[in-house]
């Protein structure tokens, strides 16, 4: 078995070292606009019950920082410009580009705590990220 068909778990540590991998190679700062942004996703109704968090911190378009944790890490206390909440299902609809962040956003299918314009001004940006992380083999 070779190493591309190794399935990765959806948020764990393994998951997100190769999310980074990935967008460090495969996103300019160009394409990302330069953005400086930062942002939580709260991921609720995981299938072991618990709710996990996704945190992602851009300086100048290029990706700072990612990281995965549970309620009870330092990941869920992280300050972030935009705090985002969802059903793990629509997270994972998310992380495989099916749903694009605007129309998670405007179809409620996810909360977002922090300045809805430039959220929506960026839904662009995090659809350039999505796609990214749809490349990584996943086990959801």
């Amino acid at each position: 078995m070779s190493g591309e068909d190794v399935k990765l778990q959806y948020l764990s540590r393994e998951w997100i070292d190769e999310v980074i991998k990935r967008v460090k190679a495969n996103l300019t700062a160009e394409e990302m606009k330069h953005v400086s942004s930062s942002m939580v996703n709260i991921v609720e109704n995981c299938p072991d019950g618990s709710t996990r968090h996704m945190y992602f911190r851009f300086e100048d378009g290029i990706l700072a920082e990612a990281l995965v944790g549970t309620s009870d890490d330092e990941v869920a206390s992280k300050e972030a410009e935009f705090r985002i909440i969802g059903e793990y299902d629509t997270f994972a609809k998310i992380s495989r580009a099916e749903l694009g962040a605007r129309s998670a956003l405007m179809r409620n299918k996810i909360k977002l705590k922090g300045n809805m314009v430039k959220a929506l001004r960026l839904s662009s940006v995090v659809d350039k990220l999505n796609k990214i992380i749809a490349t990584v083999p996943t086990d959801y």
